[in-house]
């Protein structure tokens, strides 16, 4: 095995250059990316739209099971999806670290990959950013760039009575893909000659470790011809997504539990951990679909849309946001997934 390499043997700004090295510039939008004190853009006729989120050790990630690769990449993923859900195409990103002397260039290297793969995935320009020192562990901040012609963002605020509720891929795998890996953590812990058994999770755990933002589903909506009223991304939970959109919008909402869509590894390991599989479904978080909704007249476009669910429809703000059941049964919503504070 190589020897590996302080950062503190090649410094700030032959890291930069070592990153630098690797990054490809795709957008005509850039017109200057790392290497001065800022970037250069210019996105002619398109409005901007700009996002940034911020990951930190021992809060959003654990690095005892998620490797530094795929972190770059969901780092990257996190705010790809926020920008999908402004209906939006992802054109640039910004990079700051902070990084504690425990961390050697290739550990940071590692992660820089993830995060240019992700680049390379999503069609993105890396155009700069900063690293600095940590002394409580790592710490990313992205912010994302993207453009959308006038008049075609999605906001919250769009949905209007009787529009129809959609949403992207399944729900709940992200969340029970932790309780595996926290699991089988707490396993290794106790005894580290443990090998990790994860061969029957690998689709929920790489839901939480590697997720994906819809961006083709945003592709297929605008092929279809079909623009969302209104649109968030789901990484807090489903119910709480949805309150958000209806508080936004000033409307109420219904979605029926026979419609909610969810893949059969969650199911079974939901019946494993004894947990409620329509709790994790809705309250669950960092899945990365799209919710979003769509006027009436567009049902014959998108029922064919081979990812896309029909799970519910916007009502009056009086009816309150409700879960019925297959008997018509019908229940106040509550959210109970991921609280920042």
């Amino acid at each position: 095995m190589s020897e590996l390499t302080p950062l503190s043997e090649v410094g700030e700004f032959g890291l930069i250059r070592r990153i630098k090295d690797k990054v490809v510039l795709q957008h005509p939008s850039t017109i200057k990316g790392i290497g001065d004190d800022a970037a250069v853009l210019e996105p002619e006729e398109k409005q901007l739209v700009v996002t940034s989120d911020m990951l930190l050790e021992g809060i959003h990630f654990d690095l005892t099971f998620c490797p530094l690769k795929h972190l770059g990449y969901k780092a990257v993923a996190v705010n790809v999806s926020d920008i999908a859900a402004m209906n939006a195409k992802p054109t640039q990103i910004t990079v700051n670290i902070a990084v504690g002397a425990r961390y050697t260039v290739e550990a940071i290297e590692e992660l820089y990959e993830g995060i240019r793969l992700a680049c390379e995935n999503y069609k993105v320009d890396l155009v700069g950013g900063d690293t600095t020192s940590s002394r409580a562990g790592l710490v990313i901040s992205i912010t994302a760039i993207g453009e959308v012609a006038k008049g075609e963002a999605a906001m919250r605020s769009g949905a209007k009575v009787n529009d129809l509720i959609c949403i992207t891929g399944d729900i709940g795998a992200a969340y029970m893909g932790l309780q595996v890996l926290e699991r089988e953590k707490q396993a290794f812990m106790a005894d580290p000659e443990m090998q990790p058994q994860l061969e029957k999770y690998e689709y929920i755990v790489g839901r939480q470790l590697k997720p994906e933002a819809r961006m083709d589903v945003i592709y297929e909506l605008k092929e279809f011809g079909i623009k969302p009223t209104a649109m968030i991304d789901v990484s807090d939970g489903l119910a709480s997504e949805l309150m958000h959109i209806c508080s936004q919008s000033g409307v109420g909402a219904t979605i029926y539990r026979e419609n909610l869509p969810a893949d059969n590894q969650m199911l079974e390991a939901a019946m494993e951990f004894n947990l409620d599989p329509v709790m994790c479904m809705l309250n669950g978080g960092e899945d990365y679909e799209l919710l979003f909704t769509i006027p009436l007249e567009d049902y014959e476009k998108i029922k064919n849309l081979p990812d896309v669910s029909l799970i519910g429809k916007i009502t009056e703000a009086s009816e309150g946001i409700n879960l019925a059941n297959k008997h018509g049964q019908a229940f106040p919503l509550k959210a109970q997934g991921w609280t920042h504070f």
